[in-house]
C-alpha cells in the first residue's frame, strides 16, 4: 500500500493513494490552515469507521443476512499533550436489514474489532474502544 502526500499551500496537503484517488487535508485556522478540508486525524477516524463498517457489511452478507444499511458514528477523545493520540473512541452502529438478528450483528462487530479491522486494532493500542448497536428492521 502506498500514499503520496504533497504540500499545496498554507497548511493544505493533497494525498494521492495507491489506488489513484486523492484526498485534500487542511489545518485549522489557528494552525495556519484555511479550514477547507478535513484534518489528518479526522481522516484517520473516518478511515477507521469505514474499515469497521466495511467488515460488518461483508461479514453479514457472507452469512447471507439481508443487510440494507450500515452507519457508524464515531466519537473520539485525544490526549491533551503531544503526541495527541486518540485515548477513547466510541463506535455507535446502526445496522438496518430484514430479519437481522441482534446476535449476528454483534458477532460481526466483534469479528471486526478482534480480527479484521486493522485500523481499530491499531488504534486500540492507545485508545479505549467501546461499541453500541441499534438494529433496525427494514
Amino acid at each position: 500500500m502506498e500514499c503520496k502526500v504533497k504540500w499545496v499551500d498554507g497548511m493544505a496537503f493533497l494525498a494521492e493513494t495507491g489506488s489513484n484517488h486523492t484526498v485534500m487535508m487542511d489545518g485549522a485556522p489557528e494552525a495556519g490552515g484555511r479550514n477547507l478540508a478535513p484534518r489528518p486525524m479526522e481522516l484517520l477516524l473516518a478511515g477507521t469507521g469505514g474499515c469497521t463498517a466495511f467488515d460488518v457489511v461483508l461479514i453479514l452478507k457472507k452469512g447471507r443476512h439481508e443487510v440494507s444499511d450500515c452507519e457508524v458514528t464515531l466519537h473520539a477523545e485525544r490526549a491533551a499533550t503531544d503526541p495527541k493520540v486518540f485515548t477513547k473512541i466510541h463506535f455507535a452502529f446502526k445496522v438496518t436489514g430484514k430479519n437481522l438478528k441482534q446476535a449476528a450483528v454483534e458477532r460481526a462487530i466483534e469479528l471486526s474489532k478482534e480480527k479484521y479491522c486493522s485500523a481499530s486494532i491499531m488504534l486500540g493500542k492507545t485508545a479505549t474502544i467501546t461499541h453500541e448497536l441499534e438494529v433496525v428492521e427494514a
